[in-house]
């Protein structure tokens, strides 16, 4: 399988994502498909042929390695890591889609036309709620093949001896697993890193919703604002134009007539 193609292809969504997201690419590339590429696929090698039955009964071996090892860990982890990494996909192609409505709405209107999104590789509207589901496949595929793992093998641990008494053996044979310490080791460092990264994409669901929420309380807030000062200003003008009203009222008054004189005649 050609990883590097696969990096490549996701290295693009590292620019979209936040804090929480590029150190989950990390983990992804440098923790899982690092290690699954260059340790666990040499460390099960050939795994049937290094599973040894204490009989030579036909079909006894294969029946034995088929009952307890019915998915190979190897192939279960590379079709998990397809199935987490490729969702970021979605973002990117979201953000083309962006990119192409604006070049083509530039070519309708203009180069100096109203552009469609301020920028479009910012997480509004649509693409949040892009951004926001692929994290949520996420969670689910990596616990969904977390509890695979566990419920096929009933557990993580690799005992160095399993009775077999499957039919055709003839009776409980030993099998013995080759490295299973090894094995156990990197069972454990697989579902330890998938567990880091369903943290990290639930903390990077609540940033995003957290986020989301403070700047609609902000504009709420802010608006709020911006009415309770028009409000005031307004009130303030009509004040001042009664006021005024009345000074002229009052400067306008009608003129003081002189009182009548009256005489008083002596005789």
């Amino acid at each position: 399988m050609n990883w590097a193609f696969l990096q490549g292809l996701l290295s693009g969504v590292n620019k979209y994502s936040t804090a929480f997201g590029r150190v989950w690419l990390s983990i992804v590339f440098l923790f899982r498909v690092m290690v699954f590429v260059v340790a666990a696929e040499k460390v099960w090698g050939d795994e049937q042929k290094d599973f040894k039955c204490n009989t030579a009964q036909p079909g006894c071996h294969n029946v034995c390695y088929d009952h307890f090892f019915p998915v190979s860990h190897v192939r279960l982890w590379a079709l998990q890591l397809i199935f987490v990494t490729c969702p970021s996909l979605l973002v990117v192609m979201h953000v083309a889609y962006r990119e192409d409505r604006e070049r083509k709405n530039r070519e309708k209107h203009g180069e100096h036309c109203r552009r469609l999104y301020k920028n479009t590789g910012k997480k509004r509207g649509g693409l949040w709620w892009t951004y926001v589901l692929t994290l949520v496949f996420k969670i689910a595929v990596d616990t969904t093949f977390v509890y695979l793992l566990y419920r096929i093998y009933e557990g993580y641990d690799f005992p160095s001896l399993i009775k077999c008494e499957q039919a055709p053996c003839p009776n409980k044979v030993d099998c013995f697993i080759a490295r299973p310490t090894e094995k156990r080791i990197f069972t454990i460092f697989m579902v330890v890193t998938s567990l880091a990264c369903i943290l990290l994409s639930c903390f990077e669901i609540l940033y995003l919703v957290g986020k989301r929420c403070t700047e609609i309380f902000s504009a709420v807030h802010h608006s709020r604002q911006v009415m309770g000062t028009a409000t005031s200003l307004g009130n303030g003008t009509s004040g001042n134009l009664v006021e005024s009203s009345t000074l002229r009222l009052t400067g306008k008054a009608t003129p003081e007539t002189p009182a009548p004189a009256y005489f008083v005649a002596i005789s």
